[in-house]
C-alpha cells in the first residue's frame, strides 16, 4: 500500500519586496511592550507574506519618545553600560538619566535587544528612525499611523 506524500510548499518572494512606512507615537505607552511591536514591525511579520531571511520589515518613524512610560523604580535601577575600549574605561548611566539626556536612545537600545545580531538584524535596525518630540523630518514618505 502506497502512502500519499504531502509536500508543503515554501513560499519566496520574487522581485522587490515593497516596504511601507509606519509611524507610531510612544507617548503614554509601556517601554516594554512598545519595544516587541516595533521590532515586530522592523522583521516584517505583520505582515502575511512574512519570509525569514529576507528584509520584508517596515520603515518605523517612533515620535515621542521622551513621553514612554517606565514604572519609577526601574528608573532608578536600570543601569545601561559602554566600554571606551581603554583599561577601566567602563561607563554607567541610570535610565532616569539616560531619558533626561537621550530619551532617543533608551527606544533604540530596547528595540536592538529584540533584533537578531546579524547582517539582517543589522539591516533591518536601520530602519527605524526615534525622535524625542513630535516632529520628524519623514513627512514626504508619508508614514501610516500604527496604533
Amino acid at each position: 500500500m502506497m502512502e500519499s506524500l504531502i509536500v508543503n510548499k515554501t513560499y519566496v518572494p520574487k522581485g522587490q519586496v515593497e516596504r511601507e512606512w509606519l509611524l507610531v507615537d510612544a507617548e503614554g505607552q509601556n517601554l516594554g511592550r512598545l519595544a516587541t511591536r516595533i521590532a515586530q514591525l522592523l522583521l516584517g511579520k505583520h505582515r502575511p507574506d512574512y519570509t525569514p531571511g529576507v528584509l520584508m520589515g517596515a520603515n518605523v518613524v517612533v515620535i515621542n519618545a521622551e513621553k514612554v512610560e517606565v514604572f519609577p523604580t526601574r528608573l532608578e535601577s536600570k543601569v545601561y553600560y559602554h566600554h571606551s575600549g581603554y583599561p577601566g574605561g567602563i561607563k554607567e548611566i541610570n535610565l532616569k538619566r539616560q531619558f533626561e539626556k537621550f530619551p532617543e536612545r533608551v527606544i533604540e537600545k530596547a528595540v536592538w535587544g529584540m533584533i537578531p545580531k546579524n547582517k539582517l538584524g543589522r539591516r533591518q535596525y536601520k530602519n527605524l528612525h526615534v525622535y524625542a518630540g513630535p516632529k520628524h523630518p519623514h513627512y514626504a514618505q508619508q508614514p501610516e499611523l500604527i496604533d
